[in-house]
């Protein structure tokens, strides 16, 4: 067994295993630039090397990874170098492609577009994007526009937190694994010598249990989330969401309204606008769009939303002011995505075993 430590990446070889493991726990494995692109050369090697049958993705501490640094973005936007951070934007979406059409299978608890997902006792899943002036970006709105129903537009717009079970029954994961069985998995997996996806799934499976969604759980009620955001707008939305409030007394009901209420309103309109169109869009597409609304915000151009809420009530935003974030940006300085060439899309349809 060789360790190679890496900054803040460290990698294991263990026979036909190969892991990566996220090494930044107090900043919970948030990814810098470093990060990523350690992280794509090291997947890209194990891609091409046929001695590899199975990458697991890990990261150390109590969270496998909080996505991009935030904090770094938003002082390299705020000070004007907002070339800096749409760099680190573009290297993260080539990781994401490069994930997401993966040839070989990939394991961890929770991540986009992977073979399987695995979640541990006490995993949570959120995109809380619109809260911040932002959107569910890196690819999300393509597997969220995915999920039965429009339960991807309730989570998206609203940033709800998915537990396990639920996480499960909507199609985020796969297995439950409790945590005490996490030890034998790995040492397990460790032994793997197929890429077979079945066959890492079926592994997988002696250490899972089954789980039930609780009758409390917002996914238990997808006829009422079908009813209220399947509606043309987000003002509409809302108004559907407060008159089921009005008509009953559900928590999940309340926590959407109060979230929704609170989140940038430029941001909930192009969140909605990009699930609408996603469900006819494939991974490549959807990167290369949130590049754009990503640099659109990063630059400021449009207006100051990524740090206040600018226009602050949904009416005053209005479709052209949407629309401009899916403009073509003119700007000298700026550069166009560029994704891992030659990449069979098809692989996404193996990630729900």
């Amino acid at each position: 067994m060789k360790f190679h430590i890496v900054e803040q990446v460290v990698l294991e070889e263990n026979s036909c295993v190969r892991k990566v493991m996220l090494n930044r726990p107090q900043k919970l494995n948030s990814l810098n630039f470093e990060m990523v692109s350690q992280i794509f050369k090291a997947l890209e090697a194990y891609e091409n090397d046929s001695a590899v049958k199975l990458v697991i993705l890990k990261g150390k501490g109590r969270a496998f990874c909080a996505g991009g640094d935030l904090m770094g973005v938003f002082y390299s936007a705020f000070g004007g170098h907002w070339s800096f951070a749409a760099r680190f934007y573009k290297k993260q979406l080539a990781l994401d492609y490069l994930i997401g059409t993966y040839k070989k299978p990939l394991v961890r608890r929770i991540y986009r577009y992977i073979y399987i997902y695995i979640y541990i006792y006490a995993c949570v899943f959120a995109m809380p994007e619109t809260s911040i002036g932002l959107f569910p970006d890196v690819g999300a709105t393509h597997f969220l526009s995915k999920l039965p129903g429009h339960f991807g537009e309730y989570i998206g717009l609203t940033g709800a937190r998915m537990k396990g079970a639920e996480m499960l029954a909507c199609g985020l994961a796969t297995h439950f694994v409790p945590s005490k069985n996490l030890f034998l998995l790995e040492s397990a997996l460790n032994q793997i010598t197929s890429s077979e996806a079945s066959t890492i799934s079926n592994l997988i499976n002696k250490f899972s249990h089954k789980v039930d969604v609780k009758q409390d759980c917002a996914f238990k009620r997808l006829e009422v989330i079908n009813r209220c955001f399947s509606r043309k707008t987000v003002e509409e939305i809302l108004q559907s969401l407060e008159k089921e409030a009005a008509d009953g007394d559900e928590k999940w009901i309340k926590e959407a309204i109060r979230s929704m209420r609170s989140s940038s309103p430029t941001s909930l309109k192009i969140t909605l606008r990009l699930m609408r169109e996603e469900r006819k869009q494939n991974l490549e597409d959807t990167l290369h769009r949130d590049y754009l609304i990503a640099c659109h915000m990063l630059m400021r151009i449009v207006n100051n939303d990524f740090f206040e809420w600018e226009p602050s009530r949904l009416e005053l935003v209005s479709e052209e002011r949407v629309n401009q974030h899916f403009a073509k940006i003119e700007d000298i300085n700026w550069e166009k995505l560029e994704l891992p060439y030659g990449r069979n899309t098809t692989n996404q349809a193996m990630a729900r075993l």
